[in-house]
């Protein structure tokens, strides 16, 4: 089975669907993104890129509301807080890194900083 994703005109994920095997293979079974892209847009409608589970294409499994990046040709996150950038790797970044002690963390975009988490009750 191949996942494909569909993009709106800004390249946004509108929804994931999965297609079987002999839609996506060319006459030697041979799986090919084009096949299975052709096959949902002859079906739905629509821009088609296909996505993978493991991350072995386009960097992560796309997600409604993700991404697609052409230059990367990887599917990039929503961006969790105005102040994060995306680095090389198409992740987003705090602009301070989190502490590395062990403790938890969350992120206060306010001051632009990590506030180490409260303990669970009863924990």
């Amino acid at each position: 089975m191949a996942h494909f994703a569909e993009l709106d005109a800004n390249n946004v994920v509108l929804r994931v669907i999965v297609v079987s095997n002999p839609d996506t293979a060319d006459a030697s079974g041979v799986e090919k993104e084009y096949i299975g892209a052709a096959f949902c847009e002859r079906l739905l409608g629509g821009t088609w890129k296909q996505t993978s589970y493991n991350g072995n294409i386009r960097k992560r499994y796309a997600g409604i509301g993700y991404t697609y990046d052409t230059g990367r040709d990887a599917f990039i996150t929503p961006q969790p807080y105005p102040s994060w950038a995306l680095d090389e790797n198409a992740d987003w970044q705090a602009p301070v890194p989190m502490p590395d002690d062990g403790k938890m963390y969350s992120w206060d975009e306010a001051t632009l900083s990590w506030v180490e988490a409260a303990p669970l009750v009863g924990a």
